[in-house]
């Protein structure tokens, strides 16, 4: 006895043992749930006995085909125990097999006649939940003069069913984690034979001259800087006259 996955025979281990045994009429495969159209399971369990695999190979099925109702979330006995229990005012059908849908759409409205049955294809709502929230530290100053509104940047925590919005330094060290910085890197090729500090000099006096209004530094190691981006500079590694401009920023 095997039990494989995946259960619709359409990929994986389950598919590779059922094309090894299907052509004996001694053994049996039984198919647990539900199977979507085209798959491997739903054609045998529609009785088909020839399928083509993969290579247009025929595979004739001679084993046994038997169908166990077993659902991996919930059957409909558990469904119906669950809204006997829970007594809700709605219930929201979502997804299924068509058939099996409407058998337990029909068996709700029988028992339970006072629970409305909405349809997930027609059925839309909105919620507006009403949930304090208490800003901490920095995030509780001011906001500008004549403006009732301000953008706040922070982490919400949530501890004893209450929220409050903190700062990511704050929330680092509440919850004891170290800071990891994410960083973005573009390559940027340049025609230029000179070596790799000359023209990073060259950058840097360009971009000094452009970027007026920026912080651009050249610093000891060969790199520049502009406000939080990096820019290094190295030989291409098949061709001394192209030079790679590593340019990197953070995630801001």
């Amino acid at each position: 006895v095997v039990f494989a996955t995946p259960g619709m025979l359409h990929a994986g281990q389950s598919l590779q043992i059922f094309r090894k045994w299907a052509g004996n009429e001694k053994n049996m495969v039984i198919m647990p749930g539900y199977c979507v159209q085209g798959t491997v399971g739903h054609k045998i369990l529609s009785g088909q006995r020839k399928l083509e695999m993969e290579g247009r190979q025929i595979l004739e099925v001679k084993m046994q085909v038997e169908y166990m109702s077993f659902s991996a979330h919930a059957d409909a006995k558990g469904i119906m125990q669950l809204i006997r229990q829970a007594e809700p005012r709605n219930v929201l059908l979502v997804h299924g097999e068509a058939k099996k849908m409407e058998f337990l759409k029909q068996k709700i409205e029988q028992e339970f006649r006072r629970c409305q049955l909405l349809h997930a294809s027609q059925w839309r709502d909105h919620y507006h939940p009403h949930q304090p929230l208490h800003p901490c530290g920095h995030l509780t100053g001011p906001a500008q003069e004549g403006n009732s509104h301000r953008l706040m940047h922070g982490t919400l925590l949530m501890k004893d069913n209450s929220f409050r919005l903190v700062s990511p330094e704050q929330a680092l060290k509440e919850l004891g984690l170290a800071e990891h910085q994410l960083r973005f890197t573009c390559r940027v090729h340049i025609q230029d034979p000179r070596k790799e500090h000359e023209t990073v000099l060259r950058v840097y006096n360009h971009l000094k001259g452009v970027l007026k209004d920026y912080s651009v530094q050249h610093l000891p190691d060969g790199s520049i800087t502009v406000e939080s981006i990096l820019i290094q500079a190295t030989a291409h590694s098949e061709d001394q006259g192209t030079k790679v401009l590593l340019v990197s920023w953070t995630y801001q």
